[in-house]
């Protein structure tokens, strides 16, 4: 008797502010990778399938997103991450004015 059969995986890879198309609020997204992996006696072996999503955390609209947009977002937070860590502002910020 061979058991086999397949299991996800969810990885968060980066959290974002980004302006969410579906309630137009500007709050923090979430991205993730949806990993589908082929399993013997419950065991992993290998990746079937890689989905990537961003979710907004303000209204929790998902919406898909390629391996490609997935990577330029991961390099936008890991740059916005760096600045932040070195105490540099992300945005100037603006004069107050009476």
């Amino acid at each position: 008797m061979i058991i086999f059969g397949t299991r996800g995986y969810l990885y968060q890879l980066a959290i974002l502010t980004l302006v969410c198309g579906s309630c137009g609020n500007p709050s923090a997204h979430t991205l993730r990778k949806r990993v589908t992996k082929f399993t013997l006696f419950f065991v992993p072996l290998f990746p079937i399938s890689s989905k990537y999503a961003t979710q907004c955390t303000f209204c929790g609209v998902e919406q898909k997103a390629t391996k490609e947009q997935a990577e330029q977002l991961q390099v936008q937070a890991a740059s916005a991450h760096a600045a932040q860590q070195y105490g540099q502002p992300q945005q100037p910020q603006q004069p107050y004015q009476a």
